[in-house]
């Protein structure tokens, strides 16, 4: 047995932390960056008690917002970068901070659609802050991009990107919105079972990844239905932080292998996507197993996954996919063609989701005629 584990320098958890912030900042310098999300004036307190600059990501990142962001805190001399939002937010943070010491254009270091070279100098120092409980990006590795001109997400990625603290404060997460909730929680989910099944997957990851199943189980119908619930915010942030550990040292999956090309070129929110496709990601890789591989220790995994999420210790694979389909219905999580996505545009995704790195780690890899069953399925 051989595996790492990597993560943020520290973890600071709990309600109240987020006012920790400023004595944290001060640590590592005296000209902040921060980035916020398309709602700048959630941190309008902490930018004038730092006499900060404030970067703003309306949506998803794109590599033309981090070259920008990157020339803004070289301009002005910022010493330390503080993300407070959503993943995408600390994902442009993270990319920012890395392009500002290392120089250079985004595309020459990301994944897939880049040039994939490596970063030769440690970031700026950075702090993350999620204001949602699903993506993990607080404690991961990379940071999801889109290029626009590639129609396409990709990765930067380096040890170098992991943050130097992640401040995870659930009371952040008590103003979102249902649907919010809903996505960001089945995307938190999502990363808790693909990390679990993965051809990856190591003891610590697994540990995280049974607690964060078994705490999103309990937690995120009532989230959905009261988003007040002290509690269940507090085991939805929980979740995603161990969706994030386990991601970072164990990979992904089906699911956001097709995420990827998905959120290139279509406007859907990341964990929408996430949540269309994962009862029949689930589906196709069970089948794909029992077919091709029926010794491979997935498949006991999917089915300790269904007890974990139904809570009875005779439940089935097909019991654990069908509590999944039953919980997006429930939360109204709509359908791919909501989002403009047809048939037609089936190949182009099955064959840019394919070469995802996030498929690399998938139990098994999957046919082409798999790969567009799921989307069929998820339409």
């Amino acid at each position: 047995m051989r595996f790492e584990f990597a993560t943020a320098t520290r973890i600071v958890f709990g309600e109240g932390t987020a006012a920790t912030l400023p004595d944290l900042a001060r640590t590592f310098g005296a000209r902040p960056l921060v980035v916020t999300g398309a709602s700048p004036e959630r941190a309008a307190g902490l930018v004038a008690a730092l006499s900060a600059l404030s970067c703003a990501v309306p949506g998803e990142p794109a590599v033309e917002l981090v070259r920008e962001g990157a020339q803004l805190a070289k301009d002005a001399g910022c010493d330390v970068v503080i993300a407070i939002g959503g993943g995408s937010v600390i994902d442009a943070g993270k990319a920012i901070a890395v392009i500002a010491t290392n120089g250079g254009e985004p595309l020459d270091f990301l994944e897939v659609v880049g040039k994939g070279q490596s970063f030769k100098e440690a970031p700026l120092p950075f702090i993350a802050v999620p204001t949602t409980a699903g993506t993990g990006s607080e404690v991961t590795r990379n940071a999801v991009l889109g290029s626009p001109e590639h129609g396409v997400k990709a990765s930067l990625r380096s040890p170098l990107m992991l943050p130097r603290v992640a401040v995870v404060d659930p009371e952040l997460t008590y103003g979102l919105p249902p649907a919010i909730t809903a996505y960001t929680g089945l995307d938190a989910l999502t990363q808790l079972i693909e990390p679990y099944v993965s051809s990856r997957a190591n003891p610590l990851v697994d540990a995280l990844c049974v607690e964060g199943i078994r705490r999103v189980a309990g937690a995120l119908r009532r989230v959905y239905h009261d988003g007040k619930d002290p509690d269940a915010r507090r085991d939805m942030a929980l979740a995603s932080l161990s969706g994030g550990l386990a991601l970072a040292n164990a990979g992904l999956g089906v699911v956001h292998g097709f995420a990827a090309p998905l959120g290139g070129q279509w406007k859907a929110p990341h964990g929408a996507l996430c949540a269309a496709l994962l009862p029949h990601g689930m589906a196709a890789n069970v089948a794909a197993l029992r077919a091709r591989a029926p010794q491979h220790p997935a498949l006991e995994r999917y089915a300790e996954i269904a007890r974990l999420l139904t809570g009875r210790r005779e439940a089935r694979v097909e019991d654990g996919i069908d509590w999944v389909r039953k919980l997006c219905a429930e939360l109204n999580v709509p359908a791919l063609r909501a989002w403009g996505i047809s048939h037609a545009d089936f190949p182009g995704i099955v064959e840019k989701a394919a070469k995802a790195s996030s498929m690399q780690a998938n139990p098994l890899p999957l046919t082409s005629e798999e790969l567009t069953a799921v989307l069929l399925a998820a339409h």
